[in-house]
């Protein structure tokens, strides 16, 4: 019995270690870049000094050089995410290719010339006269 609870405490302690996650992650795409800045802060300082018997500010410059530095961390996507990314991507697509549409609609709608229904009604009018007066010519001369 306490052979088997050794057993049991051991396979409960194990674990995997902390580079075997890091291998695991970078071989899926985990990146992480350590990047350092450099930043230059100037001071105008100023000190007193006794110059016959009175007193002078003298002032003096001084620079001081900062490292900062960071870890950007790229974590890589997974499926699920990259595929409602693409989806989101497609809708949008598929709606900017309605919203110009309708804006072409709309713009050739406005660009279409009106016509004219007198100069429509009075052509009709003409044609029927030249119709009639064809009928009434071809009876005289017969």
């Amino acid at each position: 019995m306490g052979k088997l609870f050794i057993l049991i405490i051991s396979i409960l302690l194990y674990s995997c270690s902390a580079q075997y996650h890091l291998n695991k992650a970078i071989k899926k795409g985990f990146k992480c870049d350590e990047t350092g800045d450099t930043i230059r802060i100037t001071t105008l300082d100023s000190i007193p000094v006794i110059v016959n018997d009175t007193i002078v500010w003298e002032k003096f410059i001084s620079t001081k050089d900062t490292v900062i530095q960071y870890k950007n961390v790229y974590v890589p996507k997974t499926r699920i995410q990259l595929k409602r990314e693409y989806k989101i991507k497609i809708k949008t697509i598929y709606k900017d290719k309605v919203v110009e549409k309708a804006q072409a609609r709309a713009e050739g709608k406005k660009n279409r010339p009106k016509g004219n229904l007198n100069l429509l009604f009075v052509g009709v009018g003409i044609g029927l006269l030249l119709s009639y007066l064809w009928k009434y010519a071809k009876k005289s001369l017969i």
